[in-house]
């Protein structure tokens, strides 16, 4: 019987990984998409997009990241330490972020947040396709 025990522990260990994996990938594709729909003018709207697991951030940053590569950057970073289970949190303090998101910008007049919010389902299903060919 341990033959049967390890095999339950090892495709318990193998789905675990993958759960995170998935996780990982969703939070990474969703954020992605909110900061690349960020309208751009100096970069520092796209540069303030905030990532942290457990906390809210705060503050400002004085950062330009006209592309959102340093950015994505960042949230690629954070998403290696995120687990089930575990909240992850994107968030722009700067005080004009409420506004693009209603349409304030001619870039973004759906805002950012909420279309990436739309686009949820779609991502999961992509990211389980992915993942149930490896």
């Amino acid at each position: 019987m341990a033959g049967f025990q390890e095999e339950v522990a090892a495709w318990v260990a193998k789905t675990n990984a993958k759960m995170e994996l998935a996780v990982r990938k969703i939070a990474l594709d969703v954020f992605s998409e909110v900061i690349l729909m960020s309208p751009v003018d100096t970069g520092r709207f796209r540069g303030n997009w905030q990532v942290a697991i457990g906390d809210v951030p705060a503050g400002t940053l004085e950062i330009e990241d006209k592309d959102g590569t340093a950015t994505i950057s960042k949230v690629q970073a954070a998403t290696m330490g995120l687990e089930v289970g575990q909240t992850i949190y994107l968030i722009n303090n700067l005080p004009y972020a409420q506004a693009l998101e209603f349409g304030s910008s001619r870039q973004a007049p759906g805002g950012m947040v909420r279309l990436a919010a739309q686009r949820w389902q779609p991502i999961v299903e992509k990211v389980a396709q992915e993942l149930s060919r490896s």
